[in-house]
């Protein structure tokens, strides 16, 4: 493929359909097929500059590696049932994926693409697994929608499983600068911060009920930052301080994903203008970049410096907009 025809036209929302957002300056969104009917659920980027994409094929159960310079990708097949949700970069450099097909944490070499697999225990079947971090500790945590949050150390294979508060709903996660746990309950509205030793999760609040809280990622401060689906709002938890602050998105807004970029930018997939929006927390200014194509579904992203990636999963596409 051209690379005319992966770089998307950048224009801006009208007002009726964005409020009051602004042009987001130099991000001119660069798009990436991948097979048809992946319908990529998660994408992670690893750290190098150029490095390969990943991103988890949902629809056809594989592990898809996406070139960036050549824009060319493979998938890997990760097995019977196989369902996988999200993907992260390990600290070996490797894949890790929770798929909920298998109910299980699955890992692929970056290397060899050989894959490896850690079955949930019996007493959390069909967790519905969503997402994961790496803790300071080199053990992988997970969500499942149906109720649960684990844990898992890759060197010994001890995996831990919990009953979430609340029930059903553990939805994103992430980890802070300092090593501490968060997770978000999509169903339970609520942010929870896990103990690393006991794995006890201590729930907060945030001021506005029924939001929806859906992904949570850390900013350089241990700041947790949460995209409400419910209520169209970005909330930020400053743990040191013990209190919140909430920002309404511009418009008609269901923001997805959100992830903090290396500059304390936070990012944001909004379902209802069909863009990613940046926050700049210094101004709280709102900055918008539309997809090309309407029906994105931007479910997930993750980046590096100097790049922000998207997993399209209405289009078959990956987006990665330059973050200036």
């Amino acid at each position: 493929m051209d690379i005319a025809r992966r770089i998307g036209i950048f224009f801006i929302a009208s007002a009726a359909a964005a409020g009051t957002l602004a042009r987001a300056a130099s991000s001119i969104p660069v798009f990436f097929d991948v097979s048809r009917g992946a319908h990529p659920h998660d994408v992670a980027a690893t750290p190098v500059a150029g490095g390969p994409v990943y991103y988890t094929a949902q629809s056809t159960g594989k592990l898809g590696i996406l070139d960036p310079k050549s824009g060319k990708f493979e998938e890997i097949a990760l097995g019977a049932r196989s369902a996988p949700h999200g993907v992260i970069v390990g600290p070996d450099g490797a894949a890790w994926i929770t798929d909920g097909g298998q109910n299980a944490i699955v890992r692929v070499d970056p290397k060899s693409h050989q894959i490896k697999s850690w079955p949930l225990p019996r007493d959390a079947a069909n967790a519905n697994l969503n997402t994961a971090t790496f803790d300071n500790s080199g053990r992988i945590w997970f969500t499942g929608q149906s109720g649960i949050y684990g844990r898992l150390d890759p060197a010994s294979g001890d995996m831990r499983v919990w009953k979430a508060p609340r029930g059903s709903g553990p939805y994103g996660i992430t980890t802070t600068p300092g090593g501490d746990v968060y997770f978000a309950s999509l169903a339970g509205n609520y942010v929870a911060r896990v103990d690393p030793s006991s794995g006890e999760a201590t729930v907060i609040d945030p001021p506005t009920p029924g939001q929806g809280a859906r992904r949570v990622w850390s900013d350089s401060r241990g700041r947790i930052w949460v995209s409400y689906w419910n209520t169209g709002q970005v909330g930020m938890y400053d743990p040191a301080a013990r209190n919140w602050r909430e920002w309404k998105l511009p418009g008609t807004a269901h923001p997805y994903a959100v992830w903090v970029d290396d500059k304390d930018k936070v990012w944001l997939s909004d379902w209802s203008t069909n863009a990613i929006v940046r926050f700049d927390p210094v101004s709280e200014k709102f900055d918008s970049v539309p997809s090309d194509r309407g029906r994105a579904d931007v479910r997930q992203m993750l980046g590096r410096s100097g790049e922000v990636w998207g997993a399209e999963s209405g289009l078959d596409r990956l987006v990665m907009i330059p973050a200036p």
